[in-house]
């Protein structure tokens, strides 16, 4: 079995009411994009990584962690930029966020599939996130 980063050991859900274990994850190319419904960089962000996670599918695993804001806002906001190309958690108690140490959004954690986890808390450009995804399939 692979190894599982310790930030990788959460259970939730997602916000159309699925489980989730983070540790299922591990083993693969794994990309979490930490957003709230209400934050603009988030919004205008939104499009690029619908794109990115279509671009890399079958390569790389995309998850949504949303925060700060209730379900149906995350819901709302996952159908406004036709984000169902991947899951979303649901993180109403910003728990995930606290296991990876985000304070703000939008930030990202990218994690190998040997289990090394970079977390990135500022916003990337286009360019910055294909660069990393690049590297990281």
């Amino acid at each position: 079995a692979p190894e599982v980063p310790d930030q990788l050991k959460f259970t939730a859900k997602t916000v159309d009411g699925k489980d989730l274990n983070g540790a299922d994850l591990a083993g693969k190319p794994v990309v979490l994009w930490f957003w709230a419904p209400w934050c603009p960089k988030c919004q205008r962000e939104a499009p690029g990584m619908a794109a990115a996670s279509k671009e890399h599918s079958g390569k790389v695993t995309f998850l949504g962690v949303a925060a700060q804001d209730k379900i149906p806002a995350m819901q709302q906001f996952v159908q406004k930029y036709n984000l169902q190309s991947f899951q979303h958690v649901a993180d109403e108690d910003s728990a995930v966020w606290k296991r990876f140490g985000v304070t703000a959004q939008p930030a990202y954690a990218f994690i190998d599939a040997s289990g090394k986890v970079d977390i990135v808390t500022s916003q990337l450009s286009e360019q910055d996130l294909k660069q990393r995804l690049s590297t990281l399939a």
